[in-house]
């Protein structure tokens, strides 16, 4: 396998990054592949399967797990936008990535990113409704709001991607391509240009602070009425079952943010290539992975959906069996 000093010498003469991943080790690469094929089919199996509980299960269309099903399918894209670069690249020799393919990549990275960020903030907003205005609920998350809300998300999120890209594109690299990260993410991208990057830095934080912050600012609004309608309620039974309905939500937004705001919340001074890419593992693949057992180990509506779906693939199953016996 080419060293860093190689493939640096090489890739400076051409168009194209090399992404240097999680290890440089060659004995790592395949036990790395392994790890991340395995946990790539179990974000892709998991979520597939939270969708279909959702959609076979009419009790189950509810504005709360709208804004789920589609939250796992936004995670199935996030982690395809990079989990299968990332296992070419665990077998490959050059681990190359063009230029347009860099950019195109981290489009859809940030585009996908932000829009799980609005995703949880709507959902914490339907458990607001839910526990602090119940009696309204069916008329403040009617199925227009929450259509309006997903796709302002959307709007929004592909919005800032396409700012961000158009900022970067600007950049110019002169002599080492080689991205210390396993994709094209801002910070490693931005380490490498030979151009004045501190405007670009500034840019960057602030509306990445615009996008990010304020939809974390609304879960923390959301769940600070939340606790305090809570706290009303005078039987201990009840504040349980009304804090249960958030526990999964709350696990996933500490998750999905905590990785977030370590690594993106700090000057390109600060930047860290180990520690960096450990806490962009937590929120690209670790958390993707986790939400499906987060939201339905503990909930038994998804627990009955999950049940649906397994009994209608056994139900065919066997038809598909008994047509085979019957040939």
């Amino acid at each position: 396998m080419p060293r860093d000093g190689d493939m640096s010498n090489r890739s400076s003469s051409t168009s194209d990054f090399i992404l240097l991943g999680l290890s440089s080790n060659p004995q790592m690469q395949k036990p790395l592949f392994a790890i991340f094929f395995i946990m790539y089919l179990v974000t892709v199996v998991g979520n597939v399967l939270i969708i279909l509980a959702i959609h076979s299960d009419s009790r189950l269309h509810t504005p709360m797990y709208f804004f789920l099903s589609t939250l796992s399918f936004m995670d199935i894209c996030f982690t395809t936008v990079i989990v299968p670069k990332m296992l070419v690249n665990f077998l490959s020799e050059t681990k190359t990535i063009s230029y347009t393919g860099c950019l195109i990549q981290m489009y859809f990275f940030i585009a996908l990113a932000n829009t799980d960020s609005y995703l949880l903030a709507s959902m914490a907003i339907d458990r607001l409704v839910a526990i602090c205005n119940p009696l309204h609920y069916d008329v403040v998350m009617r199925p227009q709001r929450c259509l309006t809300m997903l796709l302002g998300s959307c709007t929004i999120s592909h919005l800032h991607a396409l700012f961000r890209v158009l900022l970067m594109s600007h950049l110019s690299f002169c002599a080492s391509h080689v991205i210390r990260h396993f994709f094209c993410d801002t910070q490693p991208v931005l380490k490498l240009s030979c151009s004045d990057t501190s405007s670009s830095q500034i840019v960057v934080m602030t509306e990445t602070l615009a996008v990010i912050v304020t939809p974390f600012l609304c879960i923390l609004f959301s769940y600070l009425r939340i606790i305090v309608t809570v706290l009303r309620i005078p039987s201990a039974a009840g504040k349980w079952k009304a804090f249960s309905t958030c526990g999964s939500h709350l696990t996933v937004v500490a998750l999905f943010y905590g990785s977030v705001i370590y690594v993106y919340f700090r000057p390109l001074s600060m930047y860290s290539v180990v520690k960096d890419r450990v806490a962009t593992v937590m929120y690209t693949v670790v958390t993707p992975m986790l939400n499906p057992f987060i939201y339905s180990l503990r909930n038994k509506d998804m627990k009955r959906g999950l049940r649906k779906v397994r009994d209608r693939l056994h139900s065919q199953k066997c038809q598909i069996m008994k047509h085979t016996a019957e040939r």
